[in-house]
């Protein structure tokens, strides 16, 4: 098994070119399930999780190339629609094919996710929404079997919470519905929003895509003929590189973004007292010699993500005063926080709320990574370190950021990757 060897105190500089957003790939992966052409995609980040749901759309019986970040999917070949445990167990994202598989054929069966590290995702608001929209749902041996013999209807759609996967399989299914669906308190992530307009670029009408509430007028079974597109910056990646030039204080620059989907990330900055050029497609930050403390609250974009929420943990350790980071969304996303005090870190946890202690001299462990955004707040610690730090379990790391050493290594960070 591979581990992360980081040795601190180096400073950073130079520029790093953001990858495709995951969680953008993902959902747009699954929607070429409703083509009848070849679909493809640029800009595809070279991570596990993609490699995963490629994996389980060939059990499937689609076909696909994967090179330079560029995947060539044809789903015409598709010639069953069971998505086994196996795979499913090991990336909560496969439920994504739900949607999909089950407007497409009229019948599916999708393994239940289960849980996850860092909380319980229960999918039932998806299950109630295809309810709605006229599908009979068992759970069978662990299996949700969806059937929808005449096709799914268009109806309306109330999200009792904000759930990213919830919003996406339903957009999928209601563009091969029959009739309008209008979907209320859909989630406005980015990612989403990519979706949409990919669906509406090519014969889904969509109106109030960037809203909270979505009108959606399906094809009535019509499969879509996909044109080419490119995954948008993958905002999460951009954050944490952001966050590696702040707890080193350094001067660092990160190209291929969107600055508008980082505004939230980049306002808590500026509080914390870093200076930022910010420019059409790049955001530099300079260096500083000191970090204000902050007050974080996790929630829906286009609030603070949560998945920002760990590496700016590993951030406030060395501002001069007390932070406190509020986790809204999640009941068990603060794993980290044992494996930074292994590092020397003044953690406090009261219930949904951290307070960290700072400034604090890290000090380089051997520490053990808990899920994706948990194992980038133990590298940005161990940038930060005095000694060197050994990351262990980095297959979570993997999962998410491509290419982290190399990327991490061409700003001047001493990171090599070894086997234990």
């Amino acid at each position: 098994m591979d581990f992360l060897r980081i040795r601190g105190g180096k400073k950073l500089k130079g520029s790093v070119k953001i990858s495709g957003a995951k969680n953008a790939a993902l959902p747009l992966i699954a929607s070429s399930i409703l083509a009848k052409n070849e679909v493809t995609i640029s800009n595809i980040p070279n991570v596990k999780d993609i490699k995963t749901l490629l994996k389980l759309l060939s059990n499937l019986g689609a076909e696909f190339s994967f090179e330079n970040s560029t995947v060539k999917i044809d789903t015409s070949t598709i010639n069953h629609t069971k998505a086994n445990y196996d795979i499913v167990r090991t990336m909560r994202a496969s439920i994504l094919t739900l949607g999909p598989l089950l407007a497409r054929f009229g019948h599916c069966e999708v393994s239940l996710p289960g849980g996850c590290a860092i909380g319980q995702r229960p999918i039932d608001l998806h299950l109630k929404a295809l309810k709605r929209m006229g599908a009979n749902i068992e759970i069978k041996q662990g299996y949700v079997v969806a059937t929808a013999k005449s096709g799914l209807k268009g109806s309306t759609i109330v999200f009792d919470k904000v759930t990213v996967t919830g919003s996406e399989n339903i957009i999928m299914a209601a563009a091969l519905a029959k009739g309008n669906t209008k979907i209320i308190n859909v989630a406005k992530e980015p990612e989403v929003v990519q979706l949409c307009e990919v669906l509406n670029k090519n014969g889904i009408k969509i109106e109030g895509i960037g809203t909270d509430e979505i009108e959606i007028e399906g094809s009535e079974g019509e499969l879509l003929d996909m044109d080419p597109f490119d995954i948008i910056p993958d905002r999460i990646e951009a954050g944490t590189y952001l966050c590696a030039g702040a707890i080193t204080n350094s001067k660092i620059k990160i190209e291929n973004v969107i600055p508008a989907h980082l505004e939230a990330i980049l306002i808590k900055l500026q509080e914390m007292g870093f200076s930022l050029n910010i420019g059409d497609d790049f955001v530099e930050i300079e260096e500083n010699m000191s970090i204000d403390p902050v007050k974080i609250a996790t929630s829906e974009y286009p609030g603070f993500p949560t998945d920002m929420q760990a590496q700016f943990m590993a951030l406030s350790t060395q501002a001069d005063g007390v932070s406190v980071i509020e986790e809204r969304l999640f009941e068990n996303r603060f794993m980290h926080v044992s494996e930074l005090q292994r590092m020397g870190a003044k953690i406090t946890l009261k219930g949904n709320i951290a307070t960290i202690e700072g400034k604090t001299n890290l000090m380089g462990a051997d520490v053990m990574a808990t899920d994706l955004r948990a194992s980038s707040a133990l590298v940005l610690a161990g940038l930060a370190a005095e000694g060197i730090t050994n990351i262990h379990r980095i297959y979570h790391l993997d999962r998410g950021y491509e290419n982290l050493e190399s990327k991490l290594t061409s700003l001047g960070a001493d990171v090599e990757r070894l086997s234990e």
